[in-house]
């Protein structure tokens, strides 16, 4: 990765503290930054590219109330045929770049009846279905311990800042359990039952090596879905990804809203 730090390093117009990952239909935010500046990842050497539709490909540099960020806006999957380490190239940047807190949002299937489409969720915890983790092979001791505990793996002094930032705004902000699946098929209604079964409140195909990434470095994490859809199954309608779009379009500024109230929150 070195190359890329360095090409990023050269063109950054700050050094971040905080940094944000954002999901399909979510890019909006990105334009809500101050003094911005964009990278564009097919400019970065050796840097992944993103193939998924609605994720714009680039870093962008910038300050909100303050506040340093650092916004990837478009992620790699597991699914786009990326190995964990490489979907993980983003958070390792982050972190070498100077990033002590990362924000990751999604679009998730809705598994818990009482996520309506468009519902904002706190993630509290995850389960790891993809098959992978980035952290298998040799590990760099200077960056993180061998078997990183996962514990808290989503910051829960972070979550109570969300939860009671959302309240102060007049936003619902659930909390709920997040599966990972490799995709890129959407689940099947069988696979939703047994994802319930298990404690599965959504679902994605995304954000949960990242996390695992992120707590290897000693990150501090926060991470919000947007219910795009309700799961396979359980609305009695196909799932397609226009839908998924069209929700992250119908919550962006709510969505951003909560952004911009709760980052200056956490960067303390």
């Amino acid at each position: 990765m070195q190359a890329a730090l360095d090409h990023i390093r050269r063109h950054a117009s700050n050094a971040p503290r905080v940094g944000v990952v954002l999901g399909s239909g979510l890019g909006g935010f990105a334009q809500e930054l101050e003094e911005a500046h964009a990278i564009p990842y097919a400019s970065i050497p050796d840097w992944p590219q993103s193939t998924a539709v609605g994720h714009e490909g680039k870093l962008v540099f910038g300050t909100l109330s303050g506040v340093p960020l650092v916004v990837m806006a478009g992620r790699f999957h597991l699914y786009e045929g990326y190995t964990p380490q490489q979907a993980v190239a983003g958070v390792r940047a982050m972190h070498a770049l100077g990033v002590r807190t990362a924000i990751f949002t999604n679009a998730a299937g809705g598994i818990n009846a009482g996520f309506a489409r468009g519902a904002l969720v706190a993630i509290s915890d995850h389960i790891n279905l993809q098959g992978a983790n980035p952290l298998a092979g040799p590990n760099d001791d200077r960056l993180g311990p061998r078997f990183p505990d996962m514990t808290d793996a989503y910051t829960a002094e972070l979550r109570a800042i969300a939860l009671d930032t959302a309240r102060e705004l007049g936003i619902t902000l659930h909390e709920g359990i997040y599966a990972a699946m490799l995709g890129p098929s959407y689940e099947t209604p069988a696979e939703i039952r047994f994802l319930r079964t298990i404690g599965a409140d959504l679902v994605g195909m995304s954000t949960v090596p990242e996390v695992i990434q992120a707590n290897h470095l000693g990150l501090r994490v926060l991470a919000i879905s947007c219910v795009t859809n309700m799961a396979a199954g359980l609305s009695g309608e196909k799932i397609n990804h226009e839908e998924v779009l069209e929700t992250g379009r119908m919550v962006r500024q709510t969505f951003v809203r909560l952004l911009k109230t709760v980052i200056p929150r956490l960067d303390r």
